[in-house]
């Protein structure tokens, strides 16, 4: 038996930006069109924090459930269809969420259905060995090494290569679920699968983690987020990116007739740009990626060509998304309306301070906002002559005492302030954790990935 024959073309759509993204769009990326393989971003730095605390308390949790009613809901299609699903659902807890699937495919009679798992890039319980044999991970952006915040680490991962995943997807998983992956190794895996690209084929691995970087935020390559946004239709059925790609590397930016949005030049140009960092050199586990090589062309409407693009050898190391607790915070508002609206918005934010002051309490942190005002664009911003305005007040503090009780000075101004305070939003602030961000390098002799794919009986 000779070996298998290599596609000369591959769909792959990408139907999850982030954790929250459109529960729809998956559906209707599987039904509305031809596809092989279906890719979901679930994960970002925050996500993968909020579900090691959710594992603390519970460890048959840790992962994006919502990814498992998404497939209750797809699983006759994508059978009967023969599209293959990639996801980064498994967060923290990748074991726990192959069960879940595989206990679904159970519930759905889906025997032989395959379903794979990537472990290895959860270092959470490594950390004080790898500390002790050298790897000081230090901060990317200020040169810390990390037993400065040990004591207040939540989460740490590796962000891993894509060859794993195309390793089960070789081994035949219809599903395979990692944690923290890269975005773009979502779309490089099956492209390393199908094609046979191996781990020094710069050229080509540099255009599939181009390819996986164009759809990783699900509709921003296709109309969403658009600067030009008046020129998109289609809003209520907006299309998610497909992607037609080639053995030798390029590729169309495209998505399912019928579908609202747009895809030109202009709208891939802008998702080019996203998280892009150094032009010339990308990084990523498995290449480094010229972006200033990406040649784009108008192939037809909504059908945008990708050529040219140039990669170079992988670095000696991953990076490391590392959370820490970092104190706490509060946020409340107000509503403020009637005439002088904004003058007697200040005056309450002038009053809060002044209180807390009196009483003691200073912060690490203070904001002061008024939205509609000033929010977004800060002191650059005109000041109009509004009729109402909302005062969002807000705290950040290692205390938490002292966070809380910050929440208890806004619901008297009600009362106690200039008048016209006619909304008081939410209830009592009170103080919640925040996160802080840690990025850090790895030697990748020190990470090992693990695969398995196990068969629903």
């Amino acid at each position: 038996m000779g070996p298998t024959p290599v596609k000369n073309l591959v769909r792959v759509a990408n139907g999850q930006g982030f954790w929250g993204d459109s529960i729809d769009a998956p559906v209707r990326l599987i039904e509305e069109g031809p596809l092989d393989y279906l890719t979901l971003d679930y994960l970002a730095e925050v996500t993968m924090s909020i579900m090691q605390k959710l594992r603390r308390r519970d460890p048959a949790q840790g992962y994006a459930t919502d990814f498992i009613q998404l497939v209750r809901r797809t699983l006759p299609t994508l059978r009967a269809k023969g599209v293959r699903v990639i996801a980064n659902a498994g967060g923290v807890n990748p074991e726990a969420c192959r069960a879940a699937l595989v206990e679904a495919a159970r519930e759905q009679g889906a025997k032989g259905m395959r379903i794979g798992s990537v472990t290895g890039d959860d270092i959470l319980d490594r950390l004080d060995e790898l500390l002790e044999s050298g790897q000081e991970l230090r901060n990317l952006d200020d040169g810390r090494p990390l037993s400065e915040i040990r004591d207040r680490v939540l989460s740490a991962n590796v962000y891993l290569g894509s060859f794993a995943v195309a390793e089960a997807l070789r081994d035949g998983a219809d599903i395979v679920i990692s944690g923290r992956t890269t975005d773009p190794g979502l779309v490089l895996s099956p492209l390393i699968a199908e094609f046979g690209w191996k781990a020094d084929d710069w050229n080509r691995l540099a255009a599939g983690t181009v390819a996986g970087h164009i759809v990783e935020c699900g509709a921003q390559c296709s109309g969403g987020n658009f600067s030009r946004w008046w020129e998109v239709e289609g809003w209520d059925r907006l299309g998610y990116p497909v992607l037609e790609c080639s053995p030798d590397g390029g590729f169309v930016v495209t998505k399912h007739d019928g579908t609202g949005g747009m895809v030109s030049v202009d709208t891939v140009s802008e998702q080019l740009l996203y998280e892009m960092g150094d032009p010339q050199r990308y990084l990523t586990p498995d290449c480094v990626v010229d972006f200033t090589s990406i040649r784009l062309e108008q192939q037809a409407q909504d059908r945008v060509a990708v050529s040219g693009v140039c990669g170079a050898a992988a670095t000696d190391s991953y990076k490391v998304s590392i959370s820490y607790l970092d104190g706490y915070k509060a946020i409340g508002q107000l509503t403020v309306s009637g005439p002088d609206a904004l003058a007697k918005a200040k005056v309450c934010a002038e009053a809060l301070w002044g209180r807390l002051r009196r009483a003691g309490f200073e912060y690490d942190k203070t904001i002061t906002e008024f939205v509609g005002v000033d929010s977004c664009h800060g002191a650059i911003a005109p000041q109009p002559d509004a009729s109402e305005v909302v005062l969002r007040v807000g705290v950040k503090d290692p205390d938490r005492a002292k966070v809380d009780r910050f929440g208890k000075e806004i619901a008297p101004l009600v009362t106690s302030g200039p008048p016209g305070v006619t909304g008081f939003a939410g209830g009592r602030p009170k103080a919640t954790e925040v996160l802080g961000y840690w990025p850090a390098l790895i030697a990748k002799d020190r990470v090992q990935s693990s695969v398995s794919v196990e068969e629903v009986s």
